[in-house]
């Protein structure tokens, strides 16, 4: 799954790199843990062409619910049944999107049931792309949220020593197809990363807090 990520290059940056506008609403950077209910950067196809870099709420929020906690918090969608299920199939064919991560953290269990936290990078040090999905909400108000959730799936060989699911990560030469500017055909995109692909190293077990914030959280654990 992906359940807390980091984020630390400048909107500008993200924007020119993904070819995209960036809009007014982006939340604050760095933010080295940011946790569900959060706003993310959001990589969507704008209606009338191009691409925008956005802020958007990490969580989807299905049109039927009355406010937002009227079921579960949907961070993740499966990518083996994101086409099946109610919140997610129509999204998922008509509003794919890029979360955007420095990086992301997962956990493990030590003898004593304690987590350990474990920061998961590229290789190349590029952002992490994550498949995702988005969704609008509105309140009883007519109040708008704009909400998304990322895809993921079994996790690759290695990663399998932290966790079963991994973030599904979608290469630069893939994003068109994602986002839809090429045409239909994305399901074959919704599969693990390369073996190769990442990297991870042991952080500090105060990022287990959604309170802490700040580089160290991301910092290699001294031996």
């Amino acid at each position: 799954m992906c359940g807390r990520m980091a984020i630390t290059l400048p909107p500008d940056a993200m924007a020119q790199l993904f070819g995209a506008a960036p809009a007014n609403n982006l939340p604050s950077v760095p933010n080295f843990n940011v946790c569900p209910t959060y706003d993310v950067h959001v990589i969507a196809s704008k209606p009338d062409g191009g691409r925008q870099l956005r802020g958007m709420r990490w969580g989807l929020i299905p049109r039927w619910y009355r406010k937002p906690g009227d079921g579960p918090l949907l961070i993740n969608a499966r990518a083996e049944t994101v086409a099946e299920k109610p919140a997610f199939r129509d999204a998922v064919r008509n509003r794919r999107a890029l979360v955007l991560a420095s990086g992301f953290f997962e956990w493990t269990k030590d003898g004593e049931g304690g987590r350990d936290p474990w920061y998961i990078t590229r290789r190349d040090g590029a952002p992490l792309a994550f498949a995702a999905l988005w969704q609008e909400w509105r309140d009883s108000e007519s109040n708008l949220t704009t909400s998304c959730a990322v895809i993921t799936t079994a996790a690759n060989a290695p990663m399998q020593a932290i966790h079963h699911r991994m973030p599904v990560i979608v290469e630069s030469e893939d994003v068109p197809l994602w986002l839809g500017e090429e045409g239909k055909g994305a399901a074959p995109l919704m599969r693990a990363a390369a073996p190769e692909l990442l990297h991870w190293h042991r952080v500090d077990r105060r990022v287990n807090s959604n309170r802490a914030d700040g580089p160290e959280l991301i910092a290699p654990l001294a031996a």
